[in-house]
């Protein structure tokens, strides 16, 4: 099992930054990718970004240029740096981690509890 705690979010002003932490505890064999999305009221989960353990990192287009996703494997730690928030990027944030429970099983998702990230004047 992975237990995900994340922190870093609240409310911001349009054109502020934000950055959110999440650390991945347990008993795994290795974490392949860990990641963010986001749900906005009425809206589906979308992913945000990702990384995996190797560096390898993949955002969405409404974000590309203002998010940067980075991770300390050796903490098992993901952050997004939030620069130049809208208001349409309010939303709850949930971490996300792919990992595999041994070398030989298959990868499981495991997710955060989610933090509130708001973006208002």
């Amino acid at each position: 099992q992975v237990q995900l705690v994340e922190s870093g979010g609240g409310l911001v002003q349009p054109g502020g930054s934000l950055r959110l932490s999440c650390a991945a505890s347990g008993t795994f064999f290795s974490i392949n990718v860990m990641g963010w999305y986001r749900q906005a009221p009425g809206k589906q989960r979308e992913l945000v970004a990702a990384i995996t353990s190797g560096g390898s990192t993949n955002y969405a287009d409404s974000v590309k240029g203002r998010f940067t996703i980075s991770r300390d494997n050796a903490k098992n730690t993901v952050y997004l740096q939030m620069n130049s928030l809208k208001p349409e990027d309010t939303a709850v944030y949930y971490c996300n981690a792919a990992a595999k429970r041994n070398y030989f099983s298959s990868l499981y998702d495991f997710w955060g509890q989610g933090t509130q990230v708001s973006v208002s004047s």
